[in-house]
């Protein structure tokens, strides 16, 4: 069997993926999550915070929460069920962080805990840092002239 062959037939017997489905939950799941930091935000509007504390606060808010729920294993049927409308927001930054360290608890807080923590945000920090950094540099070298 060749490699086109082969490809053909897993194509064939793979489940089909209802598309526009995950896309409108990804979608709507995704916007709640948004919504509901744009209403944690407004809280903290109104309790008189400026705009730069009120969204710090709302952003620790959600990732508190993400977190919470994710020890509760609430945040993976959701994402089970909202795919990428989960993983989006700074809620699912969150989850990556907290996941493995629910999974891997235990194994203790140095081996498990501490090691695997950053296993899945890890190259998220150092790439989204390092790409940072290269936009940093091309934009100082284009202001220069």
């Amino acid at each position: 069997m060749t490699e086109k062959e082969y490809s053909k037939l897993v194509g064939e017997l793979a489940p089909k993926s209802p598309i526009w489905k995950d896309c409108a939950l990804a979608f709507l799941v995704g916007g709640l999550i948004c919504t509901l930091g744009q209403l944690i935000m407004n809280g903290y509007l109104a309790l008189n915070m400026d705009k730069t504390d009120a969204s710090t606060a709302t952003s620790i808010t959600l990732v508190a929460l993400s977190a919470f729920f994710t020890g509760l294993s609430l945040y993976d049927n959701l994402a089970k069920y909202a795919g990428a409308g989960t993983l989006v927001p700074i809620t699912g930054f969150a989850n990556a962080i907290a996941a493995p360290a629910v999974e891997f608890k235990t194994e203790g807080f140095i081996l498990g805990v501490g090691a695997k923590m950053f296993t899945i945000a890890g190259p998220v920090i150092v790439y989204g840092v390092s790409a940072s950094v290269v936009y940093g540099l091309i934009y100082w070298i284009t202001t220069l002239f």
